[in-house]
C-alpha cells in the first residue's frame, strides 16, 4: 500500500488563495463585448452615429439589406465587405476617444459617397 503525504497547513494556506485566484482571473479580466447590429443599405448605415467606450470591446454585426457594400474605418484598421443578406461580424477595441469617421468603400451606386458614419469614443 502506497504511503500518503500530509500537505502542510502552511502550503494549503498558499495553495487555495492561488488556485481560486487562478479560476476567477477570465471572469475578472476582460470586460463583456458590447454587441452593435448596423444596417447597410443604399446609401446608408443605420444607426451611422455609435457611441463607444475606450477599452471595451465591440462587436459591429453588419447585415446588407440590398447590395455588396463595404466598411472601413481608417483610424482603427478595421474593413470588411458586407455581402447582401449575410451577417458579417467586425471584432475591434477603441483605443482612443475622439470622433472617427467609417464609410462604404465599395461602389454602390450614385449616393455611395454619402454612406458613411461615426463612431464617438469616449472614457
Amino acid at each position: 500500500m502506497p504511503a500518503t503525504r500530509k500537505i502542510s497547513p502552511a502550503f494549503r494556506a498558499f495553495l487555495l488563495p492561488l488556485i481560486l485566484g487562478l479560476l476567477s482571473a477570465p471572469l475578472l479580466a476582460a470586460p463583456a463585448e458590447q454587441v452593435i447590429q448596423i444596417t447597410a443599405q443604399r446609401f446608408h448605415y443605420t444607426p451611422n452615429e455609435i457611441n463607444l467606450k475606450k477599452g471595451v470591446p465591440v462587436v459591429l454585426e453588419f447585415t446588407s439589406l440590398d447590395v455588396k457594400h463595404g466598411f472601413t474605418c481608417p483610424e482603427f484598421k478595421i474593413r470588411s465587405d458586407i455581402p447582401p443578406k449575410k451577417v458579417t461580424k467586425v471584432r475591434f477595441t477603441p483605443d482612443r476617444v475622439g470622433t472617427f469617421e467609417f464609410h462604404c468603400d465599395n461602389f454602390c451606386g450614385s449616393g455611395h459617397a454619402d454612406m458613411a458614419g461615426k463612431f464617438i469614443v469616449s472614457e
